[in-house]
C-alpha cells in the first residue's frame, strides 16, 4: 500500500480508529503518527487483486480467511493495510484489524519500499503468528517469500518459478501472481512463449 504524507499530529489508537471509521482515505498509524495512503497504480492492482483472488479460491473451504487491503493488523501500537492477508486463528476480539495474521503481503513501489522493507518488515516478523511474509516488486518481477522457519531469510521467485506457501499448503506461480500486469519483464516473458509456442 502506499504511504503519501504524515500528518503530524499524535493521536491515540482510540482515535484513530474512531476515524478510520468515516474517513475517506485510509490511514496507518506508526509510532503515533497517522499516514495517508496514496492512491495506487493499476500495476499494483492486478497483483494485490490477483494474489487476494487465488488465496481466495484456494482457502475456500478452509478455517483460514484471506482479506485484502480494507484490513489493518495492529503490531504494537501501530496499525497497517497490508496489501492481504491470511488468518488461520483470529484471536483479535475487533472486526476492523486483526493482531494474529498468518500471512501478510505487501506490493511494493517506488513511494513504498522504503517503508515496507524497514519498518513494516521488522513490525511483521515480531507478530508471534505470522509464518510467512511476502513482497512483491509492481515494476519489475520479483516475488521475495521470507518465512519464519526458514529464519526469515529472503527466497526471491520469478516468472516460470512456482513456489508454496507451507502454512497454508497452497503453491502458486509467479506468473498467476503477474497476470495481467503490464511491466517490461512480464512483456518480454509473454512474447518468449508465444515464440517458443511457434516454434
Amino acid at each position: 500500500m502506499a504511504v503519501n504524507v504524515a500528518i503530524r499530529h499524535e493521536i491515540s489508537e482510540e482515535e484513530y480508529l474512531q476515524g478510520e471509521l468515516y474517513s475517506d482515505v485510509k490511514h496507518e498509524l506508526i509510532d503515533g503518527e497517522v499516514y495517508a495512503m496514496a492512491g495506487v497504480s493499476k500495476n499494483h492492482d492486478r497483483i494485490a487483486v490477483n494474489i487476494s483472488r487465488l488465496l481466495g479460491n484456494f482457502l475456500l473451504n478452509s478455517p483460514c480467511e484471506p482479506f485484502s487491503t480494507d484490513m489493518k493488523v495492529k503490531v504494537g501500537r501501530n496499525f497497517f493495510y497490508p496489501d492481504a492477508m491470511v488468518v488461520c486463528n483470529d484471536q483479535t476480539d475487533n472486526e476492523y484489524y486483526t493482531e494474529s495474521p498468518t500471512i501478510l503481503v505487501e506490493v511494493l513501489s517506488k513511494s513504498t519500499r522504503r517503508t515496507d522493507e524497514t519498518i513494516k518488515r521488522t513490525a511483521y516478523q515480531a507478530i508471534p503468528t505470522l509464518q510467512e511474509f511476502i513482497l512483491i516488486e509492481q515494476d519489475f518481477v520479483d516475488v521475495e517469500v521470507c518465512r519464519r522457519n526458514e529464519g526469515w531469510l529472503p527466497q526471491h521467485y520469478f516468472l516460470g518459478d512456482q513456489f508454496t506457501l507451507d502454512s497454508i499448503g497452497f503453491s502458486v506461480s509467479v506468473e498467476d501472481i503477474y497476470r495481467r500486469v503490464q511491466n517490461e519483464d512480464v512483456l518480454t516473458y509473454l512474447q518468449q512463449q508465444v515464440v517458443e509456442g511457434a516454434s
